[in-house]
């Protein structure tokens, strides 16, 4: 059974830094890609980063510059550094991994609260 289990989140300054983990239950290679979303209150989940098998990244252009996603394939886990974190930044993060054919598998969310 996949699980994706995502961790680090809490309360947070602005200005301040956090880093998620996603922690897999199977090889992320089995993953075509691996990427995290966030949802804030009120507001439509987007999508912000994304790690494919080859280790290609990309990044919402809001976080360009701001949030770095990397992995560490002995551990399966899928990491996401945020950083210069703003009141905007709060939302659920939340972990997907997508493998073939196109079965998503998501986590339970971490919460990430900035305060000014």
């Amino acid at each position: 059974q996949v699980q994706l289990v995502e961790s680090g989140g809490g309360f947070v300054q602005a200005g301040g830094s956090l880093r998620l983990s996603c922690a897999a239950s199977v090889n992320i290679f089995r993953f075509n890609l691996m990427e995290w979303y966030r949802q804030a209150p009120g507001k439509q989940r987007e999508k912000v980063a994304g790690i494919s098998r080859s280790g290609i990244t990309n990044y919402a252009d809001s976080v360009k510059g701001q949030f770095t996603i990397s992995r560490d394939i002995a551990k399966s886990t899928v990491y996401l550094q945020m950083n210069s974190l703003k009141p905007e930044d709060t939302a659920t993060y939340t972990c997907r991994g997508t493998d073939s054919p196109a079965v998503a598998y998501w986590g339970q969310g971490t919460q990430v609260t900035v305060s000014s």
